[in-house]
């Protein structure tokens, strides 16, 4: 009966909304990138102004984002039965062994293609934390920091603190209670679908006026570095993660992965921000009909601390800046800077400008003066239309492959949601 009412209704639609709702929305996004190229191409004018079309949707994203995090994690703690897994502890292994993995493998791409840099640009306004202490000192701080201000200002680790102390603390609250929170989770994830119908336009206004405003002459001139940086995030995606998901499911890893690249990755390439992609992610996450006790938790924290784009980024720039003054790396600087490169990444949510501005961090392992890092960072900044897209693709949609990865490890017994073959992708 609801099956036949649903063609009714669409039967009486507009013919240009049965179209749209015929479509998937990765398809409209792919038809809104082809469009933005053009406009951008045609007519440079037009599609700066389109930029207003991405930042609201680039900004209704972030709005939404966390509290939608603090609502859903809330929601599922309350809900959880006792006994119930979580797979929040083998994520962490997951998270943390794939960033690892990352910087191994920038520290050996970057000796296998060796890239200069030409440090000239002025950065007295930017300031790097001093130390790796200073970064953990951050992240520490930020669990404890007032709730109001961790949601106005998206500190992702203070509002999941609060977030799990208060369900915690509600899990015997009446059962009306628990209801109204429930209820409210399934508003604001409702806000959320409503919102990523418009990605097509969204997209469409973000790279209208990325292109229009800065094109690519810009990256010409590091055209070898951007290769291996973007060439180490590929690898991770489509060899070093499908192998880690192989082994932790013992199935073929290339459906889910494929999957999560073209409905998470996609939308992240564009955004570029780990934050505003969380309402995407776990709106797969349902789609996939994963545990809501998991993913409510495992994809905010993986937006924080799972970052193997970060890794790369930062382990590919102190490798160049090295290599560019000449300097001799061994084997033990080389495994100490993948170690550094790791903690720093977990913590690059924490600091102001991301991974870039931990660079300096890295650097201080050759002793690399302030000033000489800071040029590098400099570097990242200019590259930072490709460098921080292909990134943030990479590091959201590892955190739906992985969470789908640990929850089909823990439950063999799988929704036919989820894609085991190539013709479910």
């Amino acid at each position: 009966m609801h099956f036949v009412r649903r063609n009714y209704l669409m039967t009486q639609q507009h013919p240009l909304l049965r179209l749209v709702n015929g479509t998937s929305l990765v398809s409209q996004i792919l038809v809104g990138l082809v469009l933005g190229i053009l406009l951008a191409f045609f007519a440079p004018e037009w599609a700066k102004t389109a930029s207003l079309l991405g930042n609201l949707f680039v900004g209704a994203l972030k709005a939404v984002a966390p509290l939608l995090v603090f609502v859903l994690v809330m929601a599922a703690i309350i809900g959880h039965k006792q006994g119930q897994k979580t797979n929040i502890r083998p994520l962490l292994v997951l998270y943390l062994f794939g960033t690892f993995s990352a910087a191994v493998v920038a520290v050996i791409a970057s000796f296998l293609f060796p890239s200069n840099l030409h440090l000239v640009a002025n950065t007295a306004e930017i300031t790097p934390p001093g130390g790796i202490t200073e970064v953990l000192q951050t992240l520490l701080f930020n669990v404890v920091t007032n709730p109001v201000k961790a949601l106005i200002e998206a500190n992702y680790i203070g509002i999941l603190a609060w977030a799990i102390g208060l369900g915690l603390a509600m899990r015997h609250a009446n059962e009306s209670t628990k209801a109204l929170i429930t209820d409210l989770s399934h508003g604001v994830s409702a806000i959320v679908k409503v919102i990523i119908r418009c990605a097509p336009l969204g997209i469409l206004g973000l790279v209208a006026a990325t292109l229009a405003e800065t094109g690519f002459d810009a990256l010409l001139g590091y055209a070898q570095l951007l290769m291996v940086l973007i060439g180490s995030m590929l690898f991770i995606a489509f060899v070093v993660n499908p192998l880690i998901v192989f082994w932790k499911i013992k199935r073929n890893p290339y459906p889910l992965v494929l999957t999560c690249l073209k409905e998470s990755g996609v939308t992240a390439f564009f955004t570029r921000s780990s934050a505003a992609n969380i309402p995407v992610n776990m709106a797969l996450c349902e789609k996939l009909r994963l545990p809501e006790d998991t993913y409510a938790v495992s994809i905010p924290l993986g937006a924080t601390i799972n970052m193997a784009g970060a890794a790369i980024t930062i382990t590919v720039l102190s490798m160049a800046a090295v290599h560019t003054l000449g300097m001799e790396v061994d084997l033990a600087t080389a495994v100490l800077l993948s170690v550094v490169a790791t903690i720093s990444a977990c913590g690059a949510s924490g600091v102001a400008g991301g991974s870039l501005l931990l660079i300096p961090l890295a650097c201080s392992l050759f002793g690399i003066s302030n000033d000489i890092a800071m040029q590098v960072v400099a570097v990242g900044f200019i590259i930072g239309v490709l460098q921080d897209s292909a990134e943030t693709a990479l590091n959201s949609s590892t955190d739906v492959l992985f969470t789908a990865a640990a929850c089909i490890a823990d439950d063999q017994t799988l929704p036919d949601t989820i894609p085991m073959t190539r013709s479910d992708v």
